[in-house]
């Protein structure tokens, strides 16, 4: 059984799309063991604890030295015992700490075709909004694993979602929500869980 420590920003919409795959039998052999939030105000940790998920709050506030923080954040992982970490909807970069201790098994679902629309400054509505400001036909979202860089990992899934004339930023999100990230996170873990996924000279590799 894969257990997991998925984290969280915001509402958590991601984090319920897990918990209801894993109900549903649409991911098997993963269980989530812990639910992080960077924020108290979160109601992703509301939804974790109406499913009877231990949770964990840590913020940089309370932690206002950098190394303190990455310290905390990595005790709260461990802790966890989790074997894969899910960045579900998770606006913290992940520091080196982290990420060394957990090589290839960190995941991050990102709401934009890597490498389009990805990097530094992109996350949330905005990349919604740089999408449209372009004028681009087609987005989608992506899941990779998680590097040292900023969403520069190997791509383990994408999909591709229509971006619709005369689309606002928050329909075009919700759209790449429902149709793309919904379901290859879901997919990806599922992936995971059950053996299929390895990582090769930077790349992932899908058994079938």
């Amino acid at each position: 059984m894969l257990k997991l420590a998925v984290m969280v920003s915001g509402g958590g919409t991601n984090l319920q799309a897990i918990l209801d795959a894993i109900e549903d039998g649409t991911v098997t052999n993963a269980s989530v063991v812990k639910v992080i939030s960077n924020s108290k105000k979160a109601y992703a940790l509301e939804r974790a604890s109406k499913a009877g998920i231990p949770t964990a709050c840590v913020t940089r506030k309370d932690y206002p030295e950098p190394e303190s923080f990455n310290r905390a954040l990595l005790a709260a992982l461990q802790e966890s015992g989790a074997d894969l970490v899910v960045l579900a909807g998770c606006l913290v970069v992940i520091p080196q700490l982290v990420v060394d201790a957990y090589p290839n098994r960190i995941i991050n679902i990102h709401p934009a075709l890597i490498p389009s629309f990805c990097g530094t400054g992109y996350y949330g509505l905005g990349v919604h909004e740089a999408v449209l400001a372009r004028g681009v036909r087609v987005t989608g979202a992506t899941v990779h694993f998680v590097d040292g860089g900023t969403d520069t990992g190997p791509i383990l899934l994408q999909k591709a979602v229509e971006v619709r004339q005369g689309d606002t930023a928050k329909e075009l999100q919700l759209r790449v929500m429902q149709e793309a990230e919904w379901k290859i996170l879901p997919k990806a873990i599922d992936l995971i869980a059950n053996g299929k996924v390895s990582v090769v000279d930077g790349r992932v590799v899908i058994a079938d």
